[in-house]
């Protein structure tokens, strides 16, 4: 009875999976450049996450299955390890090293208007947002 639960439990959980496949769940891609590049960004960050949680999850995973104490294994000792902290310090630094640079390179892409074709000015009220558009440049310009 047991294993027919269990195929039962696995047969609806493939069924189902093809209904969550509709639901966009995931940030979409923009269409300008610049929003593609934070979509980059996102994804890069995404994908370095789940690198980061599979392998902290092994460890995790390996650690109580080996290590168990049924199996007889003595805790090493990891009181004051100057390697063990210079690791868990410097590794995650470089990571996020690793991912401000980009960040930054879309940072300041993103906050240059130099080449800008409309100014629009936004303000915020309590219960509404006013639009100023001061001038739309085509091939001549016209105030709005």
């Amino acid at each position: 009875m047991k294993r027919l639960t269990a195929f039962l439990g696995l047969l609806v959980a493939v069924v189902s999976t093809n209904a969550l496949a509709e639901y966009g769940i995931n940030m979409t891609e923009g269409v300008t450049s610049i929003s593609r590049d934070i979509y980059g960004l996102h994804m890069m960050v995404f994908w370095v996450s789940v690198a980061i949680a599979i392998v902290v999850f092994g460890a995790m995973f390996y650690s109580l299955f080996a290590h168990r104490k049924s199996k007889g294994a003595v805790a090493a000792n990891f009181h004051e390890s100057t390697k063990a902290e210079l690791i868990w310090t410097i590794v995650p630094i470089v990571i996020l090293i690793g991912m401000a640079v980009p960040a930054s390179k879309v940072l300041i892409d993103l906050e240059d208007t130099s080449k800008a074709e409309m100014t629009i000015k936004v303000t915020g009220h309590q219960w509404k947002w006013q639009y100023d558009a001061k001038k739309i440049c085509t091939k001549k310009c016209t105030s709005v």
